[in-house]
């Protein structure tokens, strides 16, 4: 839609008018510059947010927490090393899991 509007500006002005080298360059530009913007505060920001939350989890792990991995295996957190943690998945069942395999269990909170 920004896009757009700038079209309709660039094609009201007449073929042999300029404003001028500075502000020509500006209105150029203008359009592109606003979809960087709404690109960062709509996809990169939100994103390096989640990702920032997700890193502070797996580094607050403790034992007996509840996790899911990104496989889908539901277990609890047995012992925490520095790259990985050792998950309880059930009864005599333990598995070595690398920690950025993990996703926040939502049942946890209940």
């Amino acid at each position: 839609m920004i896009t757009s509007l700038a079209f309709v500006y660039l094609m009201s002005q007449p073929a042999g008018a300029t404003t001028g080298g500075q502000g020509n360059a500006l209105i150029t530009f203008l359009p592109l510059i606003l979809v960087f913007v709404v690109f960062y505060f709509f996809m990169i920001r939100p994103q390096m947010k989640k990702q920032k939350e997700m890193t502070n989890y797996r580094n607050s792990l403790k034992k007996g927490d509840k996790v899911v991995t990104t496989g889908g295996i539901y277990g609890r957190v047995h012992e925490v090393k520095d790259n990985y943690i050792m998950m309880d998945a059930g009864g005599d069942i333990k598995l070595k899991v690398d920690k950025s395999a993990l996703v926040k269990d939502p049942t946890a909170d209940e």
